[in-house]
């Protein structure tokens, strides 16, 4: 099931199976996210719960139990319920089951919203402990924006701006999808990450921690988007070399260090829910020029 909302400036498709964003076009018709060419990436924009990134041996333990569990978690394989809806507004609901609990033994409610508002798409993850013990989660975004955006420049001419001053370095991801000891230099120069396929090499950059609460993606003489993700304490870049995407992705968790064993309430990056609570995590998309 696909949900189309508009409204006159933006208009945006979600699909029910993960909540997932689909599409974005402006007021012409034209597309800002990934064409999904199955010969680099299928994926669209998937919401990662529980986890963000890789366990070890897609393995972890709770109290001396052992579980599995694929990378980025389980949610964006689901097929949720819509449970509000409006020309301009979506609200997509998950809640654990049997299935769920094989793999991730504990009770949640998971809401995703989309709502447009002019030029700006907001989307909020929050998940609910509706169990008794506390709850293990990280929640993440991972959109697939078009590179080049449609607007006549060349895909060389792209590149990502920094609200802030980065800390100078990024985390190194370990061939099996873990977090390597060594860190990589930081390719961006004065807050401007230029764009290359050279930059993708070796995986993401994963900004851990990031600074920033937002960065601008486009040419710079051109129509651009601005991705807002305030709070959110780490950051994703990546794509495959010679694809035409590149997602930002804003996460409050990552992925194991590599070799971790430890139970996964001390995962780094884990926030740990109290029953009745909920924890939120939200970007917006903003179309610029």
């Amino acid at each position: 099931m696909t949900v189309t909302l508009g409204n006159g400036t933006l208009t945006v498709a979600v699909e029910a199976l993960g909540a997932e964003l689909q599409s974005i076009r402006d007021a012409q018709g034209r597309e800002l996210m990934t064409n999904a060419d199955p010969a680099f990436w299928t994926g669209h924009a998937p919401i990662l719960f529980p986890i963000i990134g890789a366990v070890q041996d897609d393995r972890y333990h709770v109290g001396g139990a052992v579980y599995h569990l694929a990378k980025h978690g389980f949610a964006r394989r689901r097929m949720f319920a819509k449970v509000a809806h409006s020309d301009t507004f979506v609200r997509f609901e998950l809640v654990d089951d049997a299935e769920t609990r094989k793999l991730y033994p504990f009770a949640f409610m998971l809401h995703v919203e989309h709502r447009l508002e002019g030029a700006t798409l907001h989307s909020e993850v929050t998940v609910t402990n509706t169990g008794d013990r506390d709850l293990p989660a990280s929640i993440g975004f991972h959109p697939a924006f078009a590179w080049p955006l449609p607007y006549g420049r060349d895909r060389a001419a792209h590149r990502m701006v920094f609200s802030d001053a980065e800390v100078g370095t990024v985390a190194a991801i370990a061939a099996n999808g873990t977090i390597a000891p060594e860190r990589r230099p930081d390719p961006a120069v004065d807050r401007v990450l230029t764009l290359t396929d050279d930059l993708f090499a070796d995986d993401a950059l994963v900004y851990d921690p990031v600074a920033s609460s937002w960065v601008r993606y486009g040419a710079p003489d051109g129509p651009q988007l601005r991705v807002d993700f305030p709070g959110m304490p780490k950051l994703g870049i990546w794509t495959k070399p010679g694809a035409s995407f590149v997602c930002i992705e804003p996460w409050d968790g990552i992925a194991d260090p590599e070799g971790f064993a430890g139970d996964i309430f001390d995962k780094p990056g884990i926030r740990r829910v109290a029953p009745g609570q909920s924890h939120r995590a939200a970007m917006s998309v903003t179309l610029e020029g």
